[in-house]
């Protein structure tokens, strides 16, 4: 079974500032991915060219609820994220014609 590398994009204000301004894109990826296999990924999927791949890990978060019944306090899984740039004038259009 071939693995999933890219999982989602990263749409947030702090990542659409950095895709207005610098050209940088932010995906949620697999992992055991690794910056080859996500610029190849990102290249075929968007037919964009990717200049540079940064990728990091962020960490878990411990969240606390309150509740009728108490407190509930559970947790939120770590994931790998990739800071893509692509070359100058390539755009990747998430929202297409909304």
């Amino acid at each position: 079974m071939a693995k999933t590398i890219l999982i989602k994009p990263l749409i947030t204000e702090k990542a659409d500032g950095l895709s207005d301004k610098m050209g940088h894109y932010s995906f949620i990826v697999n992992k055991n991915a690794n910056k080859l296999e996500i610029k190849k990924e990102i290249e075929k999927m968007y037919s964009v060219n990717v200049s540079s791949v940064n990728t990091l890990i962020m960490p878990g978060k411990a969240k606390n609820r309150n509740t009728k019944s108490g407190l509930v306090k559970g947790r939120i899984s770590s994931f790998k994220k990739a800071i893509v740039k692509l070359a100058d004038g390539e755009i990747i259009d998430f929202f297409g014609d909304i």
